[in-house]
């Protein structure tokens, strides 16, 4: 059992490592646009759009690499198509990172499966490039669009529909949902079912997106405050992956922290998800109103509440760091615990 956890940590860590590298060039460059446009929401003008274009690419491109590169680590090469295939199909039903993740698995093991199948040796020679993606795909492709894809879009409605009629509950219970989703999956479905129940009522009623742009912030900045405070709990990918999140973060870009939750989701996710409920009910409490249709501190020059706005985010990045640290085992302690593990391993199969 512990070598196939280690296992499929090793396939997750692949495919996080390869889609690192789109998410900051993405996050930074959309981060950049939002911020040289000054208003908090998307930019006009060719060149502050064709950047927010270049941003839009990286978080678009994110996702299939994401999976492409799991279903690459467990089946090779022949698994690479279905499983950027299939995540992203699984992105145009809302499954978001998430998704990517369970598609990547997917089609990493369906490709593996595909592979014990004997065949004779001329066709053997054409698996590879031919048979194996294209029945991968498939498959998995398959799946997404006739299985996967119509209960996630019920779910969705069925979701909003729901918040809709939680719209007159108490401050503390609203803050908590909308904190909560809005963190939970950073940028997929559940995060834009509450974004944008919040960014459609900012009109009439601007504190919803007072505390929704908190929500929003807290993951990124909250990693980032957390790679800052116990440095020895991250690798050197990851606490450069923080600063990246920091910007993002003040820039209002949850997906900014997605590295850290796909590389660690247990540990992650739940801290996150404290941290956004934290400074969404604290923004609730002291009725902050955010007049823009985004979050982050690039907002602040239409927040009424400034000073509560930035003590609500403050309050929530530091629930954010302190708990995934103290759930976050040092490096150091980690390495030693997974080598123990592996010789435990061999001498009970020697045995």
């Amino acid at each position: 059992m512990k070598n196939q956890i280690s296992e499929l940590k090793r396939h997750l860590l692949t495919g996080t490592s390869h889609m690192l590298p789109f998410i900051v060039a993405g996050g930074v460059l959309l981060a950049l646009s939002v911020m040289l446009n000054g208003k908090g929401a998307q930019p006009e003008g060719v060149f502050l759009t064709g950047i927010w274009d270049m941003g839009i690419a990286g978080f678009t491109l994110f996702i299939p690499v994401l999976g492409g590169y799991i279903a690459y680590s467990i089946a090779d090469r022949p698994a690479l198509a279905p499983g950027m295939i299939g995540a992203y199909l699984a992105n145009q039903v809302n499954a978001g990172f998430l998704g990517a993740i369970i598609v990547g698995f997917l089609a990493g093991y369906v490709v593996l499966t595909l592979k014990k199948i004997p065949l004779s040796t001329r066709l053997r020679a054409l698996s590879t490039y031919f048979i194996l993606p294209i029945g991968g795909t498939f498959i998995v492709s398959g799946l997404v669009i006739w299985v996967i894809g119509g209960p996630i879009a019920y779910a969705m409605a069925n979701m909003n529909e729901w918040l809709q009629g939680m719209a007159g509950a108490s401050k503390a219970v609203l803050g908590v949902i909308l904190g909560g989703m809005t963190a939970f999956d950073m940028g997929g479905p559940i995060n834009k079912v509450a974004t944008l129940f919040a960014q459609t009522q900012v009109f009439e009623n601007p504190q919803l997106m007072g505390g929704v742009g908190v929500a929003i912030c807290v993951p990124p900045l909250g990693m980032f405050l957390a790679t800052l405070m116990s440095p020895k709990r991250y690798s050197a990918e990851e606490r450069e992956a923080g600063k990246a999140a920091g910007i993002m973060g003040c820039i209002g870009i949850t997906e900014g922290a997605i590295p850290f939750a796909a590389q660690d989701p247990l540990r992650v996710i739940p801290s996150i998800v404290a941290g956004a409920i934290v400074g969404n009910v604290t923004a609730f409490m002291f009725n902050v109103a955010n007049h823009a249709p985004w979050g982050g501190l690039i907002v602040l020059p239409v927040v009424d509440g400034r000073i509560y706005y930035i003590a609500a985010t403050a309050a929530g990045a530091l629930t954010t760091a302190i708990i995934v640290n103290i759930l976050k085992k040092p490096i150091a302690e980690r390495d030693e615990t997974e080598t123990q593990e592996k010789q435990d391993s061999l001498e009970l199969d020697f045995n």
